[in-house]
């Protein structure tokens, strides 16, 4: 979700100000995938390299996070949202770390789409960890399944598609072992004007590309 800084400042406004716009385009684009019956969304909201950003930045998002999973239970009840986190939740603040447990516990029986929150997330980070775990269970050699077992959420499905506004062209460290096959579409659209018009224009796009995966394609346009 790139964007929001530059969104701010080609207004005159603060950065804080385009954070705040990108909450709501957040909220609008996790409402339409709900309504499109799209199982999982997965948001970059905070990086293991956002940290680097200024302590009033930094401490802006912090308190954005926490207000914004305190205050919109009701939008995820009536759109029937299930919360889940993937990040380093021991790295955040105590506070910001209980009111990610609590949205993931007031909305676990929720039965639409799934809104995966990736806070204090880094790919590598996370398939370090993995690995980490793996070794502490007793593993001296790793597979391929060993990672996926250990990430931090191993019942996730690969990545379908991967959609980055702002545009820029690169994936900064998100979900490297699960978009491994994903297809990339990337919007030079702002992220707070990414508009749901847009997010269905690239649902489209993506359900229209032939997907291999290595494989070759067959006369149905399936892989084999």
């Amino acid at each position: 979700m790139d964007g929001n800084g530059r969104w701010a400042q080609q207004r005159g406004r603060a950065r804080t100000a385009g954070h705040k716009e990108g909450l709501e385009a957040a909220k609008r684009i996790v409402r339409a995938a709900a309504d499109l019956g799209i199982k999982y969304i997965t948001l970059y909201t905070f990086s293991t390299e956002n940290w680097k950003r200024t302590q009033d930045e930094v401490g802006y998002l912090m308190g954005l996070i926490k207000s914004h999973l305190r205050a919109e239970f009701e939008f995820y009840k009536e759109n029937q949202i299930r919360v889940q986190h993937i990040g380093d939740l021991e790295g955040l603040p105590k506070d910001v770390q209980t009111e990610i447990l609590n949205a993931i516990k007031d909305t676990e029986n929720f039965t639409g789409t799934t809104c995966v929150l990736a806070i204090n997330y880094g790919s590598r980070d996370e398939i370090t960890r993995a690995a980490n775990k793996a070794i502490a269970a007793g593993k001296s050699r790793l597979e391929e399944s060993d990672i996926s077992a250990n990430c931090d959420l191993p019942e996730l499905p690969d990545v379908d598609l991967l959609i980055r506004t702002g545009g820029e062209k690169r994936l900064s460290n998100f979900l490297l072992w699960q978009a491994a096959y994903a297809e990339f579409i990337f919007s030079d659209t702002l992220w707070p004007d990414y508009t749901v018009e847009e997010f269905k224009k690239d649902i489209l796009e993506f359900e229209n590309r032939s997907r291999r995966f290595g494989g070759i394609e067959n006369k149905q346009g399936a892989a084999k």
